[in-house]
Order: structure tokens, then sequence, then C-alpha cells
């Protein structure tokens, strides 16, 4: 290298060293400014409310339109959720239980939606993260909802049925699996462990590459690594963090069926959330039994210009063949167009309830 280069390079990492020290200083600042804000909140008696969604939603939405490159909006945006992340954390970390163990994909979900600088807590079954969020012993919980592949996770939507707890956010997780195992080869394999949603996302993958092993269903997947680790012949289904976590080889990676494979997660907790200018809402509808009905509810969606997102039925659980609807459509509930269309939708339900308005992911 020459003397110019190295002079050169020398200015640039000065010039780098400069912008570090400033972007110290404007996060310090943006702590201290965060921690008055709390402090207000404090003296204003709001309930210990500190952390908002839906604010939380506003700023990253402008990080994205501010953001003219080279990085990308899922760098940016990730960085800043680490920001705000730490600077709620001066006050109280937040208590987010999720469905454990270590190393699932809800634990991702968890991370990127809340940041690291939370206390997390991993729950026994989906019940249970809500059963922590009612009792006030976590802040909020992360629950899978639905994957791109093999559609609804029915233990969650069951809870709405009976659970007081409201929708706070969405996250849609992209999802890779991998083939992790103490043995070299898959070759050596006789059984894989893994969360039967996961077996049914690689199942042609397994019956292309490996149609001579057994499969059983765990109840996640990092319980799946963790059996794997003391199973001889076994391997699992799991993320790649799982195999860092319990010491296994990746035999093969990305396994799933559909390279688009994704899980949408949902943040249940207490609060109704205000409007955030880009928002989603959650309804359960129980229906009277009637020719038409269904078309009767949704008609005053398309009616007052209201756009469906998702629709799921499952059984209300108050009598044979009676079933309930869950309806995704967007908007806030505050909306014009949203609440004219729930008062008409009304007329033609036995009951509706909001599950919540929250920001649509970011």
């Amino acid at each position: 290298m020459t003397a110019d280069n190295q002079a050169w390079l020398g200015a640039l990492r000065e010039k780098i060293d400069q912008i570090d020290a400033t972007i110290q200083n404007l996060i310090t600042e943006r702590a201290e400014i965060a921690n008055e804000v709390a402090m207000s909140k404090a003296k204003a008696k709001t309930g210990g409310v500190f952390y908002r969604p839906e604010r939380e939603a506003q700023v990253l939405r402008a990080v994205k339109e501010r953001n003219d490159g080279p990085l990308s909006d899922e760098v940016l945006v990730r960085l800043f959720k680490e920001i705000m992340s730490a600077c709620l954390a001066q006050q109280k970390p937040l208590n987010i239980a999720y469905l454990g163990p270590e190393g699932t994909f809800s634990e991702m979900a968890a991370y990127r939606f809340f940041g690291h600088a939370i206390k997390a807590m991993p729950e026994s079954t989906i019940d249970q993260v809500f059963a922590e969020v009612e009792a006030g012993a976590a802040d909020f919980g992360v629950v899978p909802v639905e994957n791109s592949t093999e559609g609804a996770v029915n233990n969650t939507l069951d809870m709405f049925l009976s659970s007081p707890l409201k929708v706070c956010g969405e996250l849609d997780l992209p999802i890779h699996h991998n083939l992790m195992s103490k043995c070299e080869s898959l070759e050596q394999v006789k059984v894989v462990f893994s969360h039967r949603q996961s077996l049914a996302q690689c199942r042609a993958w397994l019956r292309n590459n490996a149609p001579h092993v057994e499969t059983i269903a765990v109840s996640s997947n990092a319980a799946a690594a963790r059996k794997a680790t003391f199973t001889e012949h076994a391997a699992a289904i799991a993320g790649e963090s799982a195999a860092a976590m319990y010491g296994l080889n990746l035999l093969h990676t990305d396994i799933e069926d559909r390279p688009d494979n994704a899980t949408r997660f949902l943040m249940i907790g207490k609060q109704l959330l205000a409007p955030s200018g880009a928002d989603k809402t959650s309804l359960l509808v129980s229906a009277t039994d009637e020719a038409g009905i269904l078309f009767h509810i949704l008609k005053p969606l398309n009616d007052h210009g209201v756009s469906m997102s998702r629709i799921e039925s499952r059984p209300s659980k108050q009598g044979r063949w009676d079933y309930v609807f869950f309806i995704d459509v967007m908007g806030h509930a505050e909306d014009e167009a949203v609440a004219s269309a729930l008062r008409a939708m009304s007329r033609h339900t036995k009951h509706l309830k909001v599950l919540g308005s929250y920001p649509q992911s970011v």
C-alpha cells in the first residue's frame, strides 16, 4: 500500500471515529429525553404505561421513509428498534412471555419486535403465555397465529374465546428450517423431532430426501433440538440458533418446502391502542344460524370500503356445530369507515368483539 493510500485510509478512519462519537452523543441525548418522558408520564399518573406500540410504529415508519440507502430498511429498523428498546429499559425492562423454550422462532419474534433490552420469559404452552400476561407477570406475550404454508395456529385463536387480552401488534417473521443432529450425515439419522407445524412445512423435503426416517412431533422446535442431543441417531428441525445453542451439526439448511415460508406472530397485552396511521383490526364474531348469515356479516365491509385481509372459522365451544369467525380488516376501529362497518355488522351477529386495533407489521 502506498503512502498516499495509507494517508487516505487514515483520514477516512478518523472521520468514522468522529461520526461514531457523534452517534454515541446523540444516543445518550435520546436516552436522557426518553427518561424525561417517562418521568412526565409517571407524574401524570398514566397507569404506568410507558411503552406505546403505536408510537413506536410511527417512529419506525419515519425511519423507512427517510432512508435513501445504502443500508436497507430492514437493517435501519432493527438498529432503531434496539435503540428504543435500550432507552425504554432505563425505566423498566419489559417482561415478555413467549412460547419457549429458548431457541424457538417465538423467541426470535419477541426480540425482533421488542428489541433485546427485555426480560424474556419462555413458557411451555400458548395457554401459559396468555396466563402470564393476564396475571400481570408479563407486560406482553408473543404467540404464533398463522403460517403462510400451513395456515392458522388454532390454539392461539381458541384462547381469544375466553381471554380478555387484546392484540397490540403483529410481526411477519420469515421462517427457515434446518436439519441438525449429533450425527455427521443424514444417512445416520433414523428419527427426526420437530413441532408438528415445522414437520408439515418440510413435508416434501423429508419425503424426497429422507424417506427412511421416522418423524415425531414435539412441543417446540427448541425442545426437538434438545431431544436430539440425547437421542441416538436422532435429528431435529429447528432454527439455526438452536444448533449453536445445543451443539448440533447443521446437516441441511433451508429445508422448508416454500422459500417464502413465514409465520405471523401477535403481540398480546392489556392495552387498547390509539390509531397509528396504518393499522389493522382483529374481530371475533359469533353468528346466528340462518341462511346467508356470513354474507350479511361481511357486506358492511364492502359497503363502507373496508378491506378484509383474513377470515377463519373455529368451533365456539358453546355447542355442537356452533362456530365463530375471526376476521382481520384494514384500518383502526376508531376510523370512521371501520366504525360504521362494525355498527352495521353487529346487527347480524350474536356477539362482535374487537380483539384489538394495532399497527400493521413494519
